[in-house]
């Protein structure tokens, strides 16, 4: 505190109160061990000395803030600011920046930070992709065995049931593919790719089954045939060429040729007209010189010449009896 006094009747005084500020040094990140295995429990220390008043201590995992534990020390009139973050790292923190900034009102300009890159080292994990859903007889398939680890896994080995892979100029391996260039049905079978580093071996397996491939049928050399609609003329014996054998009625045939069917059909029915008339007519005839006919010879010879009728069925009531003549041949 500051006093300034005027003697003067009366006295006067003036009190000023001078605060000096503290500025906070460059931060510092302890604690990290890189490279840092995956699982392992780290903790992270940001320190600050210097802070008038005490400065505060902000952590990002990259542009996220995430809370730390804060400590303050005092160290004569300034004030040591100490954060920690704990972490059980894992792959997903590899290549991650962890950030620690310093927030004080002395700094004016753009604040004072420290930042650490964490490298985690994990065991390879593995997965085939394949380039058809279907294989069929014939096709091209490529497997691709893609492994995710670090440090970067050595050379992929390919295996087919548990034993290399045959030697086929069918079977190309480069890499970590492996082409088919042409399937087969001796392609059947369970392959398996498998990659490591000093962390540790993983695998994956892809089963592969070759359907057959497609049959197609060639096309029809002849072209398919409508339904042919049945034409009552034919049955009158009629082979003139009638448009509804292809499917496809004309309406200007089809006129010409209802007077002619419309004849036809008159005609016939006159003709069998008649010939039911003449049955009925030789039926009665029949049925009215019905009667017993003896020829010459079953008479006798002697009375031959003179057998010219006979009277039958004579015997009996003659008023009421039916006469009937016999005629002699």
């Amino acid at each position: 505190m500051y006093t300034c006094s005027l003697f003067t009747m009366p006295v006067r005084t003036a009190k000023a109160y001078l605060t000096v500020l503290g500025v906070p040094e460059k931060p510092e990140i302890d604690g990290l061990t890189k490279p840092a295995m995956e699982g392992d429990h780290i903790t992270l220390t940001c320190i600050t000395q210097g802070s008038k008043p005490a400065a505060d201590l902000r952590w990002f995992r990259n542009e996220k803030e995430v809370k730390g534990a804060k400590e303050v020390n005092a160290s004569g009139k300034t004030f040591t600011v100490r954060s920690s973050l704990q972490l059980q790292v894992d792959r997903n923190d590899d290549g991650v920046a962890y950030t620690c900034r310093v927030d004080h009102v002395a700094l004016t300009q753009a604040p004072q930070q420290a930042t650490e890159v964490l490298e985690v080292h994990y065991a390879p994990r593995v997965e085939i992709t394949h380039s058809l859903e279907v294989p069929q007889e014939g096709q091209y398939l490529k497997l691709e065995c893609v492994s995710k680890g670090n440090p970067s896994p050595d050379p992929v080995m390919w295996t087919k049931d548990g034993s290399e892979l045959p030697d086929l100029d069918r079977m190309i391996v480069e890499g970590r593919e492996l082409t088919f260039t042409s399937l087969n049905k001796t392609d059947n079978g369970t392959y398996r790719c498998e990659a490591s580093n000093h962390l540790g071996t993983s695998s994956a397996q892809y089963v592969l089954y070759v359907y057959d491939a497609p049959t197609t049928l060639p096309p029809p050399t002849t072209p398919p045939l409508h339904p042919i609609t049945p034409d009552p003329t034919a049955l009158l014996g009629s082979h003139a060429s009638d448009p509804t054998v292809t499917g496809n009625r004309d309406p200007n045939a089809l006129g010409q040729h209802g007077t002619d069917h419309a004849l036809i059909g008159g005609v016939v029915a006159v003709v069998v007209f008649v010939t039911l008339c003449l049955i009925i007519v030789l039926g009665r005839y029949l049925a009215r010189h019905k009667g017993t006919y003896l020829t010459n010879e079953a008479k006798g010879a002697d009375d031959a010449p003179d057998a010219d009728t006979a009277i039958i069925n004579a015997e009996g009531n003659h008023a009421h009896a039916e006469e009937k003549k016999e005629y002699f041949i």
